[in-house]
């Protein structure tokens, strides 16, 4: 059911646009500097990149030699670090559980891990996907965690939606070629107005920059930066330089009720009262699987 109305709030939003090293003393480095710096800004949430930690890689024998366990002795310290801040933070991990391996968020504060989220559409044939979705609360805000190209579909969203969250936080880790430069840039801008539209929520895009040529991977490609917040009508409302290292911080306000309509309730009850059998016909037909073989997500 809709939430009921509740008073008007506004959230200070942050997220550290950076780039992501194979070295997580580096990494750990840079995450304990935006803390501090970010501090007297009285921030509400902060996000990072995606696999911020410990790095974002192309194959498995790298992934492998720097994934962290969550009771490893750097999450340790990651956590430790956020003991003094009362923002939630959410910042990403290449993650090891027992023998597998997930792309991983975890969502931090005041010294505790509050959760984490694994990425539901992970590409790497290494990484494992994710299938739990939830949603967490600051000071009456609640949010959910998406990774890079779970914003690319319908569905991980709207389950977020309809959970509650009125934010989602999105980290991302792009490196594109120059060739496939401006479909992605305008691909992934349009996807995420969208997720936000159809679902009356901010969604906040929190990517990386590359600056030169990334040695974790085998082609010559651009990390552009380009991290926004999105507001519920689709409207791009504050945004990184491109290129840039540094913080993006924006005000996100929440209206004195739920808006009227949302699209996420309404179109849920119809797939499920009226469009079920239509739908379930669509995807399991021949001309939707050759779609989903030609479309499938391409890396980063």
């Amino acid at each position: 059911p809709p939430m009921p109305p509740s008073p008007a709030q506004e959230y200070r939003i942050a997220h550290w646009q950076a780039e992501v090293s194979a070295d997580f003393e580096e990494n750990f480095s840079v995450f304990q500097q935006a803390l501090e710096k970010l501090g007297p800004d009285r921030i509400d949430i902060l996000s990072f990149p995606e696999c911020f930690l410990n790095g974002y890689y192309q194959n498995e024998e790298d992934t492998r030699k720097a994934a962290l366990s969550l009771n490893s002795k750097e999450i340790g310290r990651v956590v430790a670090a956020t003991e003094k801040h009362a923002c939630s933070i959410v910042v990403g991990v290449n993650e090891q559980r027992g023998d597998l391996l997930f792309n991983t968020a975890l969502v931090l504060r005041g010294g505790k891990l509050l959760g984490t989220y694994s990425k539901c559409t992970a590409y790497m044939p290494f990484h494992e996907r994710g299938t739990v979705f939830p949603v967490f609360e600051h000071d009456n805000l609640r949010f959910g965690v998406l990774i890079c190209s779970d914003g690319g579909y319908i569905e991980p969203a709207r389950i977020l939606a309809l959970k509650g969250a009125a934010l989602i936080v999105a980290p991302h880790y792009n490196y594109v070629t120059k060739e496939a430069l401006m479909n992605h840039y305008l691909g992934v801008r349009n996807d995420h107005r969208a997720r936000a539209t159809e679902n009356s929520i901010w969604f906040l895009r929190a990517n990386n920059v590359v600056s030169g040529r990334d040695e974790k991977f085998a082609i010559d490609g651009v990390g552009y930066g380009d991290s926004y917040l999105v507001d519920p009508r689709g409207e791009i409302i504050a945004q990184t330089q491109l290129h840039t290292q540094g913080p993006l911080i924006a005000t996100l306000r929440t209206p004195d009720s739920p808006p009227t309509l949302r699209r996420s309730f309404l179109s849920s009850a119809l797939l499920k009262d009226t469009w079920l059998d239509a739908f379930q016909n669509a995807v399991s037909s021949p001309e939707e699987k050759e779609f989903l073989r030609i479309n499938s997500p391409s890396p980063l």
